[in-house]
């Protein structure tokens, strides 16, 4: 009964990618349940971001919703669905999510970037000489973290984010002025 419920209700997900000249991983990460979801592309195009999206929706496939928190890349919004897919499905595609994108320059925000520290830390600091031993490290690695069910505790409280964003929110409301930290 507790995994109806779970499939049910709204996941929060995480999804960012790791910007380097080799093939680009992609990962999600649903923060409460250590659910994680990745994949390895020779490329980051809207056609990739629309497969890992197709992936995403199919793992909960009982979800009304699934909100997606992710950085501010030209290829990260619905157009990549409309793109690559027949409209109606880019369509029922695109209404499977609810995007909230981070300010520019605070992609730390994003909980995957600590699942890709822990990546980079395992795995990705060192050169990996082909696209598929990429791939099947990081595939592994991800697998082994999902199922040990490795979650995130996320400490930054709304204090926190009104203080060290301060700057932003006065620029588009001066009245912002009063979280300013003393």
């Amino acid at each position: 009964m507790q995994t109806q419920n779970l499939e049910r209700r709204t996941p929060d997900i995480a999804v960012a990618v790791i910007w380097r000249a080799e093939p680009q991983p992609l990962a999600a990460i649903e923060p409460l349940t250590g659910y994680r979801l990745a994949q390895v592309h020779a490329q980051r195009t809207k056609k990739e971001y629309t497969w890992f999206c197709q992936a995403l929706a199919a793992q909960f496939p009982q979800a009304l919703k699934i909100r997606l928190v992710q950085d501010n890349l030209n290829t990260h919004d619905t157009s990549a669905f409309y793109e690559n897919l027949p409209a109606d499905e880019a369509q029922a595609l695109a209404e499977r999510f609810e995007f909230y994108f981070t300010p520019k320059s605070a992609s730390w925000l994003i909980m995957i970037e600590i699942e890709f520290s822990a990546l980079t830390r395992l795995c990705l600091d060192r050169r990996i000489p082909t696209q598929q031993q990429l791939e099947q490290e990081v595939l592994a690695l991800v697998a082994q973290r999902r199922q040990n069910k490795v979650k995130i505790t996320w400490q930054f409280s709304v204090q926190s984010a009104r203080s060290k964003l301060n700057s932003h929110y006065v620029k588009v409301q001066p009245d912002n002025q009063k979280f300013k930290e003393t």
